[in-house]
């Protein structure tokens, strides 16, 4: 009994672990923006168009990594964008994120006008040896190297944020830009290239959506994650650790609610639809409750321009 139970769980959590990966390249990208002090909430946007060009360049080319190439290229481009109109022009990061998010859904349906037929084939991973572990190798170790790549990442930028001296400025130009300025630190380049390395990770999590999640192109087929990531960084107080936890955590309520359609429960596919965004609401609202909390994790001067003189 014990072991049809583990059967049954195995694919259940390699479902939630590549459901949480995209939530997690993004929102590692965004918490790395937001410790400079920029918020962009253009996540979306940089999501779906990064989704159709690394599926568009895929389909041409055949290779999946010139897909993820071109993904996290198209996400810097928008990023860099993004820094140009914010950090050098000073508009309003807010107002100009949202802007983002909405050019980058409608340019991505135009661009996917031709390839709404076309899908790529799954491609199988397995790591040698840990593959063939009982319940552990199904539930573990069978994923796509973005995956992987996605854990290597996270470990990346806690050792970056918190253990060298280029992590220790970044946060410093979130939590005070005039004195950065002060001590001779560009304030300018260095958000620039947080938003740069943001926009890659947003184009990694977008092209994972149409080259291993679901391997085709869908109109909105980044379905609101890029908001959920942006959640995530709130959720996870902006730690890469917690970030983690929390993708892991949402990938699983997605997977749940396809679950519950599959066992045949008699519950709206909309109700069911809706579990992930229900509970980013309510995660929001139980940390929000402390607002102590929030003002000793975030940033000081997160979503506040600085202007040089």
């Amino acid at each position: 009994m014990m072991e049809s139970f583990l059967s049954s769980m195995a694919p259940l959590i390699a479902a939630a672990i590549v459901a949480g990966t995209p939530l997690m390249l993004a929102a590692l990208g965004l918490l790395v923006n937001e410790k400079s002090g920029v918020v962009n909430l253009g996540a979306e946007g940089m999501m779906l168009v990064a989704a159709i060009v690394g599926f568009a360049t895929a389909v041409k080319t055949g290779s999946a990594t010139f897909g993820f190439l071109a993904g996290a290229g198209s996400g810097m481009l928008l990023a860099a964008f993004f820094a140009l109109l914010t950090v050098w022009l000073g508009t309003n990061q807010y107002a100009t994120g949202l802007a983002l998010a909405l050019f980058g859904s409608g340019a991505s349906a135009y661009i996917g006008i031709d390839y709404v037929s076309h899908s790529l084939e799954s491609a199988k991973f397995a790591l040698p040896f840990l593959a063939d572990i009982p319940f552990l190798g199904q539930a573990l170790f069978r994923h796509h190297p973005m995956v992987y790549l996605s854990l290597l990442l996270c470990a990346a930028i806690t050792w970056f944020l918190y253990r060298t001296r280029a992590g220790l400025v970044l946060r410093a130009v979130g939590e005070s830009p005039a004195s950065a300025h002060a001590l001779g630190y560009n304030v300018r380049r260095i958000r620039l290239a947080a938003l740069l390395f943001g926009g890659a990770c947003c184009g990694l999590a977008g092209a994972f959506m149409s080259l291993v999640y679901t391997p085709m192109w869908v109109e909105g087929m980044v379905g609101g994650r890029g908001w959920i990531a942006l959640a995530l960084t709130t959720f996870a107080t902006w730690r890469p650790a917690r970030v983690l936890i929390g993708a892991y955590l949402f990938g699983g309520i997605t997977i749940l609610a396809f679950y519950i359609q599959g066992l045949g429960v008699a519950i709206a596919s909309q109700w069911l639809s809706m579990l992930p965004y229900v509970a980013t609401i309510i995660v929001l609202v139980l940390i929000s409750s402390n607002a102590s909390w929030i003002r000793l994790n975030m940033p000081a001067s997160l979503g506040k321009n600085f202007n040089p003189g």
